[in-house]
């Protein structure tokens, strides 16, 4: 059985929207009855059934659709991508890991994995870092967290403010999450060299929105253990914000060397976010897979890496 993600009505036949991919009852299963974001390629705005012959006629001004809009339009190279973008970051994030594990020795050696993908304090200039740090990550158990919840909450999200809304809160607030996490080793500890890699910013940021969205969702800690969203949220809050102010504490638990101001800076954002968009439509109550009534959700985001 699944769940209407308009309205949350249980159904044993769902449908499922080919444009935008989310599970509707017999009633919003229509673009137009659910909002579907692909609702604006209808009128065909990449112009892929246009002959271009009145072009002098009607763009007198020579505007049109952008490179972005031809590429991930209806028709496009990339217009798998334009609503499956949560997606294509979690492609990016193990494409960029595995360029670090086969590359390693050679980076290493002539320090091109500094260079190209830590956001460090002492070269805050080097602003390609900004975005490359988001994707680069400190080890298999970091990239695995970052991608389960990314997997699981980012589709979710993405349906209910968009690909292009939801590319910027992803790449915004992991920038921002590095930044700050800088900023602030700066202020409070002159003179120490610190770095910073992955994704748990923009992680948090979207696992904030959803929070918001709808805090009584059900996930299954560890696939086994059933508690809602909410709570899931102010757990990994308030440890973040243990550890961030007893670094001690956080050395103990093995947690020592990530980044725990960069999550609770992504979480505020994705709150924030969440606060302004929430009631454009409904998200579902239950997330699940292997099977009706199987358990769903993440683990949760962590692991040994930096942020």
């Amino acid at each position: 059985m699944a769940q209407c993600e308009e309205c949350g009505r249980h159904e044993n036949l769902p449908y499922q929207c080919r444009r935008c991919g989310g599970t509707f009852c017999a009633e919003h299963r229509l673009p137009e009855n659910h909002d579907c974001p692909g609702l604006e390629d209808w009128n065909d705005p990449s112009g892929v059934f246009d002959s271009g012959f009145d072009d002098s006629v009607e763009d007198v001004g020579g505007s049109g659709p952008g490179v972005l809009d031809r590429l991930t339009g209806t028709g496009g190279v990339l217009g798998y991508f334009r609503g499956n973008v949560a997606y294509l970051f979690l492609a990016l994030m193990w494409v960029t890991f595995l360029g670090q594990l086969v590359l390693g020795p050679v980076l290493q050696q002539y320090r091109l994995a500094q260079t190209l993908f830590v956001l460090e304090s002492s070269h805050p200039e080097y602003v390609w870092t900004w975005l490359t740090s988001i994707f680069a990550h400190g080890g298999i158990y970091h990239i695995a967290g970052n991608s389960i919840v990314l997997y699981f909450f980012g589709p979710l999200v993405e349906r209910y403010v968009g690909s292009k809304r939801f590319a910027l809160l992803f790449l915004v607030s992991g920038v921002a999450a590095g930044l700050g996490f800088v900023a602030a080793s700066l202020l409070l500890a002159p003179g120490t060299t610190v770095s910073v890699v992955g994704a748990s910013g923009a992680i948090f940021a979207v696992l904030g929105v959803l929070t918001v969205l709808n805090p009584g969702l059900r996930i299954y800690l560890y696939f086994i253990i059933p508690i809602p969203l909410w709570l899931f949220t102010i757990g990994f809050a308030l440890l973040s914000i243990v550890f961030f102010l007893s670094p001690g504490a956080a050395a103990s638990f093995g947690m020592g060397n990530v980044a725990h101001l960069a999550h609770l800076i992504g979480l505020v954002i994705g709150l924030a976010y969440g606060e302004r968009v929430k009631g454009q439509r409904q998200v579902p109550e239950k997330l699940s897979f292997g099977g009706p009534g199987g358990p769903g959700g993440p683990g949760g985001p962590g692991g040994p890496g930096r942020r």
